[in-house]
């Protein structure tokens, strides 16, 4: 609990924790609870072995701590084996979890992207209305036009999630997929083998016997933690990263109770949403499970690992695949083939100081 140290992980022992969701909440203060969760689900089986630098500088220490020796310097976007993993020594910190970037150097997590390597098969038939489909590489370059490889569009992240319309093949033998905006009206292309069709069984709805009455989920403000119950029992739980101050505007997300009432498995989040700052222009944000009318929802984040604080501009910040579990076991449940989908009714939320 407070204070606890604990040795660094093997990479084996780091892989079976981190794809059972419970290395994000090895010091979180499960002693708050009612009653101890029955058990913290895992979405899908993660590979976490790479992790991407995500701001455009950052350092890397001689042991887990900001006060250690700096040894390496990293920059956006580079990719390194995950080595180890373990807790750094400031006790008071929301988020103690660092990593160990290619045997060299100890970088904090909130700044690192677990990711994997894992290019795809082509799918070459697409349906009339289109397929979801997910960034399954560290990141990959969307052109304006696959002919012009100058024409970049966007970098996509690993955990994106698109709606692709048309695949093609070039002169020279690769084949691209069409993704169609569902912000702009516009299109981009992106090497096919870099996306991953998302299956049915991927989005099936998770404890589908338990009567929706019984389905509830709790947003602690205090504690940055979203905590799933069926019944009286706690099934789910995952560090999250709300709606914070900034000096802009006071964004913090509103206590109070709501309803999972709309979804988006991808959305593109960008100036002109209510819920979005004119700086943000984030394609492919996946597994959007909506609470207010105003944009304030559930959904992954690939910007950022530094979940536990308060940081977004009212949204409640979860990984990719602690979004993906919300967006499956929450109503409505969403046909695979549908890009947006509305219910009069949904799942209880309610966000709590």
């Amino acid at each position: 609990m407070p204070g606890l140290d604990l040795p660094p992980l093997t990479r084996r022992e780091f892989l079976r924790w981190c794809a059972g969701g419970l290395l994000a909440l090895v010091s979180w203060p499960w002693w708050r609870l009612p009653a101890h969760p029955g058990k913290v689900f895992a979405p899908q089986d993660f590979n976490l072995s790479l992790g991407r630098i995500i701001p455009p500088k950052t350092e890397g220490f001689d042991r887990p701590s900001f006060s250690g020796n700096i040894r390496k310097t990293y920059w956006r976007d580079l990719v390194l084996p995950i080595t180890g993993v373990t807790l750094g020594d400031d006790t008071s910190s929301h988020n103690r979890i660092w990593y160990l970037l290619n045997d060299e150097a100890y970088v904090h997590s909130g700044e690192v992207q677990p990711v994997a390597l894992m290019p795809q098969p082509v799918e070459t038939e697409i349906p009339p209305q289109g397929r979801l489909f997910e960034v399954s590489v560290p990141y990959t370059d969307a052109l304006w036009n696959p002919r012009l490889t100058w024409s970049l569009a966007y970098r996509l992240y690993y955990g994106c999630t698109f709606w692709v319309t048309q695949v093609l093949q070039d002169d020279k033998g690769q084949w691209w997929y069409r993704i169609a905006d569902d912000k702009w009206p516009v299109s981009y292309f992106v090497r096919a083998p870099h996306l991953r069709a998302v299956s049915p069984e991927a989005v099936a709805p998770l404890s589908p016997q338990v009567p929706a009455e019984q389905k509830r989920i709790e947003v602690r403000l205090a504690d940055q933690v979203v905590i799933a119950w069926e019944g009286e029992r706690p099934v789910f739980a995952a560090r999250a990263a709300t709606g914070a101050r900034f000096h802009d505007g006071d964004y913090r997300t509103p206590p109070g109770r709501y309803q999972t009432h709309r979804k988006r498995p991808s959305r593109h989040m960008a100036a002109g949403d209510r819920a979005a700052p004119n700086s943000y222009d984030l394609p492919g944000v996946p597994w959007v499970s909506y609470l207010m009318d105003n944009g304030i929802s559930f959904h992954g984040t690939y910007w950022h690992n530094d979940f536990g604080r308060p940081r977004s501009h009212g949204c409640i910040n979860l990984s990719p695949q602690d979004a993906l579990w919300i967006y499956r076991w929450t109503h409505p449940t969403v046909p695979l083939d549908f890009p947006y989908f509305v219910a009069d009714t949904g799942t209880l939320v309610i966000v709590v100081e």
